[in-house]
């Protein structure tokens, strides 16, 4: 498929009213450099309200291709069920992304912990207010498949730095945003070709794939995310590009960028 661009964007599904995480690398055409993109005039930092915003105005009007790094759904196969024993669980993601949304509408800047509270979900997630007697560390195809790289943490856990669980309930009510609007791969195509398509993304599955892991204590080198770049057939940085997110997330939404890019041309085709 041919895009008029690419964007990865590092998530995060905290509660502040800013997300010092969010990180956007954007690169317009094939084989140029990833660019930062910072938030608009007046602000210091993203937050997911302000992205959403940006997103919508640049994607509905052009063919992009959009990474964003929050699992897209839930385990499902292994029970039958996205909550086993529910009569009312969900069949469908579409159907799963519609009750995270219903359950956290009244949430600002499209939060989505309001779940942690909401019997009988709550008990189906390791959460910063408790642990559910029915958490289980289960993982889909996805997770497991990536295993054999690096093992990505279950999606019902929401508490710790490598929790995806948190940002996961905050992306699916992005995903339903713009669930008529785009599409969003694999679980909604709509009828136009030449429409962006949004993808889930796995950013230090990116470095490890190559090899590359971050140098304790400052984490990636200018000099491994380049190489990384390198490997991914995309140009480098400058060395006096400044990281300002509080995990490096600047690296892992440049080289997933970078990734989006070789992934397409191998594999959408």
């Amino acid at each position: 498929m041919k895009f008029d661009g690419y964007i990865a964007i590092d998530w995060s599904g905290d509660k502040q009213k800013f997300q010092k995480g969010i990180k956007v690398a954007l690169i317009d055409g094939e084989n140029n450099s990833p660019i930062i993109v910072n938030p608009p005039k007046n602000f210091k930092y993203w937050n997911r309200s302000l992205i959403i915003n940006w997103l919508e105005k640049i994607i509905l009007k052009n063919n992009y291709l959009v990474g964003i790094d929050f699992a897209f759904s839930y385990p499902f196969y292994d029970y039958k069920s996205y909550f086993p024993g529910l009569n009312l669980s969900p069949k469908t993601p579409i159907k799963l992304w519609e009750l995270i949304e219903s359950i956290n509408k009244n949430q600002d800047n499209f939060y989505g912990g309001k779940i942690w509270k909401k019997d009988p979900y709550l008990k189906f997630y390791n959460s910063p207010i408790h642990k559910g007697k029915l958490f289980k560390s289960r993982r889909r195809k996805t997770e497991i498949v990536a295993k054999s790289i690096l093992s990505p943490s279950p999606t019902f856990n929401c508490v710790g730095p490598g929790a995806v669980g948190t940002g996961s309930l905050s992306g699916m009510r992005l995903l339903n945003y713009f669930k008529n609007k785009i599409n969003i791969w694999p679980f909604k195509k709509l009828n136009e070709i030449d429409q962006s398509l949004m993808v889930e993304i796995f950013p230090s599955y990116y470095f490890r794939n190559m090899n590359i892991k971050p140098q304790k204590p400052d984490g990636y080198s200018i000099r491994q995310i380049n190489k990384g770049l390198e490997l991914y057939e995309t140009n480098g940085i400058s060395s006096k590009i400044k990281f300002t997110g509080p995990d490096q997330d600047e690296a892992d939404a440049i080289i997933s960028v970078a990734a989006l890019i070789l992934v397409n041309l191998i594999d959408v085709q």
